[in-house]
Formats: C-alpha cells, sequence, structure tokens
C-alpha cells in the first residue's frame, strides 16, 4: 500500500525540516513575485507619464484649434473635432485612475508578501 508509504513519509519529517521547507517556500515566492511586481509598477509609472504628456499636447492641440476657429473662418466645424479631443482627454484621465487604482494594489500585494515572509522567518526563527 503505497499511500501508508508517502503518510509515513512525511510524518517523520522533523518539525526543524518542514521550516525550513517553509521559509525556502516564501522565499521562492517573494523571489518570483518581487521583480514582477516591480515590472509592473515600472510599467505602470511610464504609461501614465506618457498619457500626462498625451494629456498635456491633446489640451494644447484643443487651443490651437479653438484660436484657429475664433480668428479664421474655417470651412469645416472645428467645434465637432475639439469635442473629441475632449472625450480623449476623459478617457485618458479615466485609464490613468484605473492604472493608479492597479499601482495601489500592486503595492498592497507587495508589502503583504514582504510582510508574510518576514513573519514565516521570525516563526522558523523562534522555533529553532
Amino acid at each position: 500500500n503505497n499511500k501508508g508509504v508517502v503518510c509515513a513519509m512525511v510524518e517523520e519529517v522533523p518539525p526543524r525540516e518542514d521550516h525550513r521547507r517553509g521559509e525556502v517556500l516564501a522565499s521562492g515566492i517573494l523571489g518570483i513575485l518581487s521583480p514582477a511586481v516591480k515590472q509592473v509598477d515600472q510599467s505602470i509609472l511610464e504609461v501614465r507619464k506618457s498619457q500626462v504628456e498625451l494629456r498635456e499636447q491633446i489640451d494644447n492641440l484643443a487651443d490651437e484649434l479653438r484660436l484657429l476657429s475664433e480668428k479664421q473662418k474655417v470651412p469645416v466645424d472645428l467645434d465637432t473635432y475639439i469635442k473629441k479631443l475632449a472625450n480623449s482627454r476623459k478617457r485618458i484621465l479615466l485609464v490613468n485612475d484605473i492604472l493608479q487604482n492597479v499601482q495601489d494594489r500592486l503595492e498592497k500585494l507587495h508589502k503583504s508578501v514582504c510582510k508574510e515572509t518576514a513573519r514565516q522567518r521570525a516563526a522558523i526563527e523562534a522555533g529553532q
């Protein structure tokens, strides 16, 4: 009966060895998640920066179109395009808010993983 052998092997693992495995597992999880969280966080910062630049360019373009429309008789109604630019700006702000929420969640996750790792290490050291 192989199941009995496996169970017996698991039961025979000394508690100290089990704690070491937990520490290795926690360190491994932190080692995997930490770089990924940092990379995603950096990517989010870069996207947010480019969105700010895009928003500024949209604002400048809308201002230029308004000035052009006021100063000259243009055969094309620029108000429609100005409204489209304003709508695009609103969408950029919405995406920026979503990215901020994602970034906040990633930071909380990273802090939580670090706290859990520290807690497990302290428990392991206390058990030794």
